[in-house]
């Protein structure tokens, strides 16, 4: 990505300056891909930014996750340049995946979709922790527990 350069004379030492001069943001998007899936389509059209170029730039940096969902937050410029910031794979995955089910339950409070244990629990609390509103991992985990007990999920230990 080229940034664009200004130049500011300073009064006192007479030497040139170079300043960056910011890009104008033009949308920033939230989606989701398979890991390693992306492909031009009407959602990154939407964007106006260079398509190929980040379906390249997503799927080589998704390598190591293939399989998983994965976040991204695109932030797309009025040169149709872009950055992008890759999330950790969303908790209702995450859970689905270690208790192993297709679905959650249609009636949390009274069925059970399905059992985990309190080192999964960890493990996913762990991975986390970076895109959760938490201070310590004790607290992550008690925001995964809750989006378990939502979708059905027991667990135990």
């Amino acid at each position: 990505m080229e940034e664009t350069k200004s130049f500011v004379w300073t009064t006192a030492s007479r030497e040139k300056e170079e300043i960056p001069v910011a890009k104008k943001v033009t949308r920033i998007a939230k989606l989701e891909f398979m890991a390693m899936q992306a492909k031009p389509g009407a959602e990154l059209a939407s964007l106006g930014i260079n398509m190929p170029e980040f379906t390249k730039q997503f799927n080589d940096a998704t390598k190591e996750r293939a399989g998983d969902v994965v976040p991204v937050v695109i932030t797309a410029y009025d040169d149709k340049s872009f950055d992008f910031v890759l999330k950790t794979t969303p908790a209702p995955v995450m859970l689905k995946k270690a208790a192993k089910i297709q679905k959650a339950a249609h009636n949390p409070g009274k069925e059970t979709a399905g059992t985990i244990s309190v080192e999964d629990l960890r493990s996913i609390a762990e991975y986390k922790l970076p895109d959760l509103n938490a201070n310590s991992v004790e607290a992550a985990m008690k925001i995964i527990a809750g989006t378990a007990k939502n979708m059905g999920i027991k667990i135990t230990g």
